[in-house]
C-alpha cells in the first residue's frame, strides 16, 4: 500500500466539519514503563505477565502448551468453523506461533492479560517490526491491530499484500506506528500491544514481533485522514468475489430501466443496512417502494470511500429519482473506529457528488442507525457523533436531514434484539419501523415540484 498525502479538498472538508473530537479518557491502571529502544511484544515468548489468546467471535483459548482450539459453544453460529493456535518454528523449534483458521467469520491472535504496557514511546518515530509467513491465504484475509485505550483499536488490513506473500516463506515486515494512531489516542495503558486478525480461511505464522522506538519501514499504509474521501473499491476477503459484480448488475438494472423508458422515483444508497431492503425488508420494500420504481444500491461493508467510487462509475448515471436516500457511515465508526470528523467528511463527500450526478434530485440523509445494545457502546456513541455533525450539512432545499433513531430505541435507548437481532441490522420489524417512521418526510419530498438543475 502506498502512502496518500492528503489533498486540500480533503483538509478543506475536515476544517468546515471541525467541531467534535474527543480525548479517550484517561487510564489509571498500573503500567509498565516501556523498555528503552525495544520492547519484544512475542520472542519465543509472550511480553513479561503477559500470554497468548485465540478467538473467534463467539469464544477464547489461552495458550497453555503447544496449541489451543477456540471451544465451540452449544448452538454456535458457524459450527463448521476452526481457530486455533500452535507453536512453530522460525529461527528455532518453537519460537514462532501459527494461526490456523477455516470458515470463520473472525480469527484472532493476541498477545494479552498482563500488567498495561505504556506504547507513547514508540509512537512518535517508531515502528511494529515482525517476521510474518503467510501459507495459505487464497479463501481469506487477515489484518493487524494494536490497542489505543479504552474502547480503542486501530486495524491495519493486510489482505491484498498478505496474499501476495503467500508461499514465499518468512518476511520481515517494518511498519511505522502511524499506521495505528489517530488524534486523542491514549496508549498510556495498553493491555493488549498486538493482534493479528482473520477471516475466512487461511494459514498465518508470526515471529519477533516487536515495537522500536526507531527503525527503517518497508511497509506503508493509507492516509487515515484523506481514506473516506478518496474512492475505492471494497476490498474484504469475504466481498472480493461478489462486490464487482454487484455493481455491474445494478448498472444493467440501470441501463434496462433506461431502454425500457422506466422512471425511477426514489433511489436508496447506503451499505448492508440498505441491501437489506432486498432481503429482510423485501416485503416492506414491495409495500411502500414498488409504487415508486424505486432502485435499492446498498452494499454490505461498504465505507463511504466505497459509496463514492460506486457513484463516481455510474451507478446513478442513466435515472433522475425525486429523491435519493442516504444513510452510511457505520462501517467507517465501527470496522475502523474512525474519528467521526472523518466519517462526516466521506458522507459530505458522497452528497456533493450526488448533487452533481442528480441535480434534479433531493437527497434525504438519514442519521446512522443506533448499533450496540446500551447508549453508552462505543460505536453508538461514534455513530451519534457523526449524526450530530452532518446535521449541518442540510440546507433543507436540496439536501434533508432526518433521524429517526428513537423508533428504534425503547425509553432508556435500549436497542432490541426483536428489532436488530445482531444490533446492527435491521429485521422486517425493524424495515417496517424504517418505512413508518420515514414516510412523512419521504411524501412531503416526493409530493414536491422537480428541482432546477442549479441553486436559485
Amino acid at each position: 500500500m502506498n502512502m496518500l498525502v492528503p489533498s486540500r479538498r480533503a483538509a478543506l472538508l475536515l476544517s468546515l466539519l471541525a467541531s467534535i473530537a474527543s480525548a479517550a479518557p484517561k487510564a489509571t491502571a498500573p503500567v509498565v514503563a516501556a523498555a528503552p529502544g525495544e520492547l519484544a511484544i512475542y520472542t519465543a515468548r509472550p511480553l513479561a505477565s503477559f500470554h497468548v489468546s485465540v478467538a473467534d467471535f463467539e469464544s477464547q483459548a489461552v495458550l497453555s502448551g503447544d496449541s489451543a482450539t477456540v471451544p465451540k459453544p452449544d448452538n454456535a453460529q458457524v459450527a463448521a468453523s476452526v481457530v486455533s493456535v500452535h507453536v512453530s518454528g522460525k529461527d528455532a523449534g518453537d519460537d514462532a506461533l501459527t494461526l490456523h483458521w477455516k470458515d470463520a467469520w473472525y480469527a484472532n491472535l493476541r498477545i494479552e492479560g498482563g500488567t498495561p504496557v505504556d506504547l507513547r514511546p514508540y509512537l512518535r518515530q517508531g515502528v511494529l517490526a515482525l517476521d510474518l509467513k503467510v501459507d495459505n491465504l487464497a479463501k481469506g484475509g487477515m489484518g493487524f491491530k494494536l490497542n489505543c485505550g479504552k474502547d480503542c483499536e486501530r486495524k491495519l488490513p493486510f489482505l491484498v499484500e498478505g496474499r501476495a506473500l503467500a508461499g514465499k516463506g518468512w518476511r520481515h515486515l517494518v511498519f511505522p506506528m502511524r499506521c495505528f494512531v489517530r488524534e486523542g489516542d491514549d496508549f498510556s495503558a495498553v493491555p493488549q500491544p498486538f493482534a493479528l486478525d482473520g477471516n475466512g480461511s487461511g494459514d498465518v505464522a508470526i515471529a519477533n514481533v516487536k515495537l522500536q522506538t526507531s527503525g527503517k519501514p518497508n511497509a506503508s499504509c493509507p492516509d487515515y485522514r484523506t481514506e473516506s474521501v478518496t474512492p475505492a473499491m471494497l476490498d474484504e476477503s469475504w466481498s472480493i468475489e461478489w462486490w464487482l459484480p454487484r455493481h455491474q448488475a445494478k448498472l444493467k438494472e440501470i441501463a434496462r430501466r433506461k431502454a425500457g423508458k422506466e422512471s425511477t422515483g426514489v433511489v436508496f444508497i447506503g451499505d448492508s443496512i440498505t441491501e437489506g431492503w432486498e432481503k429482510s425488508g423485501a416485503k416492506v420494500w414491495d409495500a411502500n417502494y414498488k409504487q415508486f420504481n424505486g432502485l435499492a444500491l446498498g452494499f454490505g461493508g461498504d465505507r463511504t470511500e466505497n459509496v463514492l467510487w460506486r457513484l463516481q462509475h455510474g451507478e446513478v448515471d442513466g435515472i433522475d429519482p425525486k429523491v435519493a436516500v442516504l444513510m452510511l457511515g457505520t462501517n467507517n465508526t465501527g470496522s475502523r473506529q474512525e474519528n467521526p470528523l472523518t466519517t462526516a467528511a466521506g458522507i459530505k463527500r458522497d452528497i456533493d457528488e450526488l448533487r452533481k450526478r442528480l441535480p434534479h434530485t433531493r437527497i434525504l440523509l438519514l442519521a446512522i442507525f443506533p448499533r450496540d445494545e446500551k447508549p453508552d457502546g462505543a460505536a453508538r456513541r461514534r455513530n451519534q457523533q457523526v449524526n450530530a455533525i452532518v446535521a449541518r450539512l442540510a440546507d433543507n432545499k436540496r439536501v434533508f436531514f432526518l433521524d429517526i433513531n428513537k423508533v428504534f430505541l425503547d425509553a432508556d435507548g435500549v436497542l432490541s434484539k426483536s428489532i436488530m437481532p445482531d444490533l446492527l441490522h435491521p429485521n422486517q420489524a425493524g424495515y417496517a419501523l424504517w418505512a413508518e417512521a420515514m414516510a412523512p418526510e419521504l411524501q412531503r419530498l416526493m409530493a414536491m415540484p422537480r428541482l432546477p438543475a442549479r441553486p436559485q
